[in-house]
């Protein structure tokens, strides 16, 4: 499948250049906002040991500022020619302005940079919005890993979801 046919290629700094936020790599001076949003924002967060990990191990990882403001974070990895969203969310002052999306196209992005034909990643059943917005970024249910997050009451499954990605030279779209 080309470009022509449905997919062209996403230019994510130029959307995220479009708000005026600063995209930069995470670093240890941002781990101590990324965790204090990460437990604003989830029953069962990362912690800051999980993100420092994630640096040390050369995962990419980016944080979206305002200012001093954090927005948001992502951080995934690339192994061969596949890459993992691990972590996506945006604080909760700025959710709701298309900042999750725009941060998953950053992702795609850089995946797809990093020669990944496809980005796979997890999503709970009961978060409706994550699970909306990766269907609609083109997104497809792939799998189901049963008891993967911990729950109020035990354990909640997965959603594992795939897109094949645009390569950004060529516009081509990787094959499954």
């Amino acid at each position: 499948m080309s470009a022509v046919q449905g997919r062209a290629p996403i230019d994510a700094a130029r959307i995220l250049a479009g708000w005026a936020q600063a995209c930069r790599p995470m670093g240890e001076g941002d781990l101590e906002q990324v965790d204090a949003v990460e437990r604003q924002i989830y029953s069962f967060p990362w912690t800051r040991g999980n993100f420092a990990d994630s640096l040390r191990s050369g995962y990419d990882a980016w944080v979206v500022r305002d200012g001093a403001q954090l927005l948001g974070y992502c951080v995934s990895m690339v192994a061969l020619d596949e890459a993992h969203l691990l972590n996506i969310s945006v604080a909760p002052t700025a959710q709701g302005r298309g900042l999750g999306r725009r941060l998953l196209a950053w992702v795609e992005q850089r995946a797809a940079v990093h020669h990944a034909r496809s980005l796979l990643l997890e999503v709970r059943p009961s978060n409706a919005v994550a699970k909306g917005m990766y269907e609609r970024a083109g997104y497809e249910r792939i799998g189901l890993r049963r008891g993967y997050y911990p729950a109020a009451r035990g354990r909640e499954d997965a959603i594992v979801m795939r897109k094949m990605l645009v390569l950004p030279d060529t516009g081509d779209v990787h094959g499954g």
